[in-house]
């Protein structure tokens, strides 16, 4: 049987693994773009078995309890805007959250009070009005990947790329006025769908971004691209996010 253990540094609430990572380890047992939907939050330093689901799907089980299921899907995001490393370094210095107001401050990939070399710091802040005409909001962060993140073959390993395309959907979507958002809302990954076309190396630089793209009562949905520093899109999600109450957020059940 192949088990699964989340380490605590790949937290996102403090006690559950951080949505996007955990999604990325379970999509490795896909053959093919997966999307994976999160049933519980994965706990951390427990473990957890990946067995094979109804229809040839993959779940994430811990003692028979369903903590999350992954499928062959196709992904596709059309309309990407592509940012620049320098647009999107300005975007960071316009994040919504620092250590005192974010929710989650020790997440792997967003937390503010994690240091270089331990979480992603990946700090995702609206571009200005006017930089991307077509969408009301965009989020964009840079985004230089540390070199424990690297797999075996020198590369990103799939999991980080995951886990980085993750929290700006987040960030992007609670930021959504126009779908009648306030900002102060607290919300938790529920679904993800990604597609990897080509891996970052450690020390690369890059630019992840972000957009929202409707909403439906508590269900918030957005998309992200991971681009290379000339533009070039190297992986792409969509996500669905839930909106949940604070204690939910923080790993009590829904």
């Amino acid at each position: 049987m192949v088990s699964l253990v989340i380490d605590r540094r790949f937290r996102g609430p403090p006690n559950s693994g951080n949505g996007g990572y955990v999604c990325g380890c379970l999509a490795r047992h896909v053959a093919g773009n997966a999307e994976v939907t999160l049933r519980a939050p994965p706990p951390l330093e427990r473990p957890l078995d990946v067995l094979t689901g109804a229809e040839g799907g993959i779940d994430l089980r811990e003692n028979g309890r369903l903590l999350a299921t992954a499928r062959v899907a196709g992904v596709d995001v059309p309309d990407i805007p592509r940012v620049s490393y320098e647009a999107a370094e300005a975007a960071v210095g316009r994040t919504p959250y620092d250590e005192q107001t974010h929710n989650l401050p020790t997440c792997f990939v967003c937390g503010p009070a994690r240091g270089h070399g331990d979480g992603l710091r990946i700090f995702a802040g609206p571009l200005q009005a006017g930089e991307v005409p077509c969408k009301p909001v965009v989020f964009a962060a840079s985004w230089v990947p540390h070199g424990s993140l690297s797999g075996e073959d020198g590369y990103v390993a799939p999991e980080f790329v995951w886990a980085a395309l993750d929290c700006p959907t987040g960030y992007c979507s609670v930021a959504a006025r126009h779908l009648g958002l306030n900002g102060d809302e607290t919300a938790l990954l529920g679904r993800m769908a990604a597609r990897i076309d080509r891996r970052p190396r450690p020390g690369d630089r890059g630019v992840v971004v972000a957009w929202p793209t409707g909403r439906e009562g508590r269900k918030l949905f957005a998309e992200s691209a991971l681009l290379s520093s000339e533009q070039e899109v190297l992986a792409i999600a969509r996500t669905t996010w839930l909106l949940v109450d604070r204690q939910v957020q923080l790993g009590a059940m829904a």
